[in-house]
Order: structure tokens, then C-alpha cells, then sequence
């Protein structure tokens, strides 16, 4: 089983701190605020994403939630820049993205990784003195 070494733990705690300052300047129009608040959320997103690129199951939840965090800070702009409403519906691209990285683990990857463990292992214990005879070779 995996444990989110400590470091890390402090890094995801700041990026919902960053997360829900920019959600929450969206929700009460605080436009400088919100966009400023962009390049911190998607850093630690990012960051999050390389610290944790060798396990799988890290990196595709990752992934998924990097691409959310992307759609996000379009529309957030979309909708502060009072642009042309069709515009946010773009949003959708690395909204689905995000669903694609996780589609392919659950579908792809996370069935490889079960197969892979119901390999049968074989422990084979071998006497001592065939240990101390190879040994001395």
C-alpha cells in the first residue's frame, strides 16, 4: 500500500488552499484575485503530478485532476473577460481529457496491474548446507 510521504502531504494541502481561494474569488467576482490565483493552483497541480509520476494510480488521478484544474481556470477567464458565451463551452476539452486519463486507468492500466499480481509466486525453501556449498563456489 501506498503512504503520501509528508512532504507531499503538505504540498496537496496547499493546493486546495490555492484551489479554493481561486474558486472562491470566482464565486464573488474578485477578478484580479481569481487570475492571479491561477498560476499558483496549476504550479502545485503540476508539481503534484511530477512528485508523484511513478506510481500510476497517482499520476492518472492526477493527470485527470490537473486537466479539471485547467478547465477551471478557462472558464473562471471565459466568464471574467464577459466574452462570448460560447466560449466557456470549450471548457469541455480538457474537462474530457481529465476523463480520458481516468477511463484509461480504470480500463487499461489498473486491469494490467491485477493481472500482473495473480502471477503465481513460488517460494522455494532450500536447506543450509546447499546454501553454504553454493556459496562457497
Amino acid at each position: 500500500m501506498y503512504s503520501i510521504p509528508e512532504r507531499f502531504r503538505k504540498v496537496e494541502n496547499l493546493h486546495i488552499v490555492f484551489w479554493l481561494i481561486k474558486d472562491m474569488c470566482w464565486a464573488m467576482l474578485w477578478k484580479p484575485l481569481g487570475i492571479a490565483m491561477i498560476f499558483p493552483t496549476l504550479t502545485v497541480a503540476i508539481l503534484i503530478t511530477w512528485q508523484t509520476r511513478k506510481l500510476k494510480s497517482e499520476l492518472f488521478h492526477n493527470l485527470a485532476v490537473l486537466f479539471w484544474i485547467i478547465a477551471n481556470c478557462y472558464w473562471m477567464t471565459v466568464e471574467f473577460m464577459e466574452r462570448d458565451e460560447v466560449l466557456r463551452y470549450y471548457a469541455a476539452i480538457p474537462f474530457s481529457i481529465g476523463i480520458l486519463f481516468i477511463v484509461s486507468y480504470y480500463a487499461y492500466v489498473l486491469p494490467r496491474e491485477k493481472r500482473q499480481q495473480k502471477m503465481v509466486h513460488v517460494d522455494v525453501e532450500v536447506p543450509e548446507t546447499t546454501m553454504e556449498v553454493a556459496q562457497a563456489q
